[in-house]
């Protein structure tokens, strides 16, 4: 196993990893992954600056959450409404907190939810073009952008083959596949009924070995990903890196940054996406977390108001590249700057993912939501099928190349699928860069180089170099511990039905 120390000595190393570190820690000493340790290393590096909380009702934000989640699972996903409010979103509009509600009006035709609260608040959502639903400001019933129908660019689907097309291989797997024990792994993975899980699908060396899907779902259908939105936005991010208009370890050009002596002008493009920018907010997953306020983590997806601005506006807490924390300012920051940059290059926003990247590697049937000035919500709202997240993952395999053209840059998935020192730092072998899981302790039975997507309830998109596989599980958000289970019992069965790659 890989100690704390260890890795950093390693990462510290490696040339173009060292054009990354930036900073080292020479007197303040690492963390063992306690929170108590967390706390002392990131006080060590404390700039006290002013903490500003999010403004409004924490009720309010959840109740907005919640329309826009039903809305998506109901005209995006096509679930019934009811087992939607049930089961799917948890994490941006709790389920105890729905039951608030006293009026739900579903609008099949307008494609429109709206939700009443006792206290008289509506909180309504819509659903618009190929930017997904939309939840309404207070008072509001529209947006503040024009909705953008985005055109495909890729052969018919049903006459064309995988991964471009719909079409799979009927080549014989290689007789070292135990392809009992895959279908045995594909069963267990799919899991019981309470693990409701709703796609998963397994590939190998880019052919799809097997695939589950749940009931009313297919090949085609959209379903809630949650945080591995930010592995694509990351993917988003280094397509343009590759096509010039980024550095990865440039300064990041944030507008709202370039005033003389700001601190944040310090903080590189390739922080950020290591989710170590530093900036100051309240989210969930730090060990100090403060449960009074409404966390801006949360806040960032539920504000109905400019999601860029609020991200870009907040205070340095610490150093760049110092403390590492899991916090949605970092991929909102980066869904900025590729707005800025599409946009400066004089290209439509909302088409790019589609015209660089989906229609490059095969993806037709995905979509990243916004917020009301048309943002995209690149930390967790994008609704793709399982198996176009497949593409995705066999594209990191591939080293960033898909058909022979260099998508992602030379050095690119190195530098997703290796620990980020500063979470090394911290004594947490689990944060790499781009938004990517890095598997640094061997957990789920797979290897340390395996790394990962991944998403709240229970979503993944797993990429396992050593055996040239890519496993995807999608479900429901209230399936998510059953779910985890079932896919961890699948892992082991598929590393020994696959042989690793010589």
């Amino acid at each position: 196993m890989r100690t704390a120390s260890s890795m950093k000595t390693l990462l510290f190393s490696t040339c173009f990893l060292s054009v990354a570190c930036g900073v080292v820690e020479e007197e303040i000493p690492n963390a063992d992954g306690s929170t108590e340790s967390l706390i002392a290393r990131a006080q060590a590096f404390e700039l006290n600056t002013e903490y500003d909380p999010p403004p409004g009702e924490a009720l309010h934000h959840q109740t907005a959450g919640f329309a826009k989640i039903l809305c998506s699972g109901v005209f995006i996903t096509g679930l019934d409404a009811a087992d939607a409010a049930a089961n799917v979103g948890g994490f941006i509009s709790p389920f105890d907190e729905r039951a608030h509600v006293v009026d739900t009006v579903v609008d099949y035709e307008q494609e429109r939810v709206a939700l009443t609260l006792s206290d008289g608040v509506t909180r309504t959502a819509k659903r618009y073009e190929n930017q997904g639903c939309v939840a309404h400001g207070i008072g509001e019933d529209s947006v503040h952008f024009t909705p953008t129908a985005v055109e495909r660019n890729l052969p018919p689907a049903a006459t064309t083959p995988w991964p471009m097309g719909d079409v799979l291989s009927d080549v014989p797997w290689p007789s070292e596949i135990d392809m009992e024990k895959v279908e045995e792994a594909l069963d267990i993975g799919f899991g019981p009924a309470e693990a409701r899980t709703l796609g998963l699908v397994v590939t190998y060396k880019g052919r799809i070995l097997g695939e589950r899907y749940g009931e009313g779902i297919d090949i085609h259908t959209p379903l809630e990903s949650w945080s591995m939105t930010k592995s694509l936005t990351g993917t988003l991010m280094g397509v343009l890196i590759q096509q010039g208009t980024y550095e990865l370890w440039q300064s990041a050009p944030v507008p709202e940054w370039q005033e003389p002596g700001d601190p944040r002008q310090e903080i590189r493009i390739g922080d950020i996406m290591r989710m170590s920018s530093g900036i100051k907010i309240n989210a969930p997953s730090d060990p100090d977390y403060d449960r009074d306020i409404y966390a801006d983590h949360l806040y960032l997806y539920t504000a109905t108001s400019n999601s860029y601005e609020w991200a870009a506006t907040r205070p340095q807490e610490w150093p760049p590249n110092t403390i590492g924390r899991y916090r949605n300012t970092d991929p909102v920051l980066t869904s900025y700057l590729i707005r800025l940059g599409v946009e400066g290059r004089g290209q439509n926003y909302h088409s790019f993912p589609q015209r660089d990247l989906f229609d490059k590697i095969g993806i037709r049937d995905g979509l990243i939501e916004t917020d009301p000035q048309g943002n995209f919500l690149g930390q967790g709202l994008a609704f793709m099928p399982a198996r176009d997240w497949a593409r995705l993952g066999n594209l990191y395999l591939q080293d960033g190349m898909w058909d022979g053209e260099r998508i992602l840059p030379e050095g690119y998935v190195e530098y997703a699928s290796t620990l980020a020192p500063t979470w090394v730092s911290d004594g947490r072998l689990q944060y790499g860069g781009a938004f990517f899981w890095v598997n640094g302790q061997g957990n789920q039975g797979l290897p340390e180089s395996a790394f990962s997507m991944r998403g709240a309830g229970g979503q993944s998109t797993t990429i396992i170099p050593t055996h040239d596989l890519v496993v995807v599980r999608l479900g429901k958000y209230t399936g998510s511990g059953p779910g985890g289970r079932a896919l961890n019992q699948a892992f082991e069965l598929l590393m020994e039905a696959v042989p690793p790659i010589e």
